[in-house]
């Protein structure tokens, strides 16, 4: 039986077993990350460039930009190559780097989206208060906060997870690195220590989930008390594309993590990662240009200032 210490590489989950599938879902992957590149890069350049933008809300739009990047940048262009030369290996070192920056951008996403809802109850349920405590200074210090804690999150699940035997194969039933499935492979009950870290992240998580939660709440309760039309309007067109991508990002990550053994199997395991881990980022952009017309005014002042910088 091998060890850890003979594992070399791990073997991914193929997408397909024919040349021309492999060829196609290789086209389409790329198609999506290209979107996501685009769509991301084009919010951070807007945001970046135009000074009306540098506000607490597209602050943290761009850190939720830059961590969408990280996450589908650190699964799909491995997923790509293999398809593209039909292979399925993953050395022991890139697996683990793998599981490392996937768990830091996914946890550091998670709590940005927390702070985006903080965020938001304050502009609309004290207003008269947001620039003092969201000002510049605590901004960064919120951030900061949500990236240190998804590096944390990653080092604790990575180093137990990594540092368990391993004595049953090396196949991976996933087409990315992911825990729960390097987990099948250890032969020991030193699990357990990874179970109960999953479990504190748990605990972690749903803290967050209810205060993302109990900040809706406060803040559907001001928007309904709103005399005008338009200030409802305003309000909910700055709510509604969080609140999506916060309804996306958890639905997805609960069916993937949560879902009966009764209805696992790896084709459905297959899909559900890809819906958690590669849809978000490349609709996230979408969904918070939809109904922000001044992003989508910025956005559209970049395409000329692009064009004259490059003749």
């Amino acid at each position: 039986m091998p060890n850890s210490s003979s594992v070399r590489d791990f073997l991914l989950l193929a997408f397909a077993d024919t040349r021309e599938l492999q060829l196609l879902h290789f086209a389409l992957f790329l198609g999506i990350y290209l979107a996501a590149l685009l769509g991301n890069g084009l919010i951070l350049s807007a945001v970046a460039c135009h000074h009306r933008l540098h506000t607490p809300m597209y602050f943290f739009l761009l850190n939720l930009a830059l961590l969408d990047l990280g996450c589908i940048s650190t699964t799909l262009p491995k997923a790509m190559a293999n398809a593209l030369w039909d292979t399925r290996a993953i050395s022991y070192q890139g697996c683990a780097a793998q599981v490392f920056f996937f768990l830091f951008f996914i946890a550091a996403e998670y709590y940005n989206l927390t702070i985006m809802a903080y965020d938001r109850y304050v502009a609309i349920c004290k207003p008269l208060h947001y620039g003092s405590l969201l000002g510049s200074r605590a901004c960064a210090q919120m951030a900061a906060a949500a990236w240190g804690s998804g590096f944390l999150n990653a080092v604790l699940h990575t180093a137990t997870t990594f540092s368990l035997p391993l004595c049953r194969g090396n196949a991976v039933d996933q087409f990315f690195c992911e825990i729960p499935h390097i987990l099948k492979l250890s032969c020991s009950d030193a699990y357990l220590r990874e179970v109960w870290a999953v479990l504190f992240s748990i605990a972690l998580a749903f803290g967050c989930f209810v205060f993302i939660v109990l900040s809706y709440v406060q803040i559907f309760r001001a928007v309904l008390r709103m005399p005008s039309e338009q200030g409802r309007h305003k309000a909910f067109s700055t709510c509604l594309p969080h609140l999506a991508v916060v309804s996306l990002f958890i639905s997805t990550a609960i069916f993937s993590y949560l879902k009966p053994p009764s209805i696992s199997s790896p084709s459905l395991d297959l899909v559900v990662a890809l819906l958690y881990s590669v849809v978000p980022p490349a609709v996230n952009p979408l969904i918070y240009s939809m109904r922000n017309q001044e992003l989508k005014n910025a956005v559209r002042k970049l395409f000329p200032y692009i064009l004259l910088k490059h003749p």
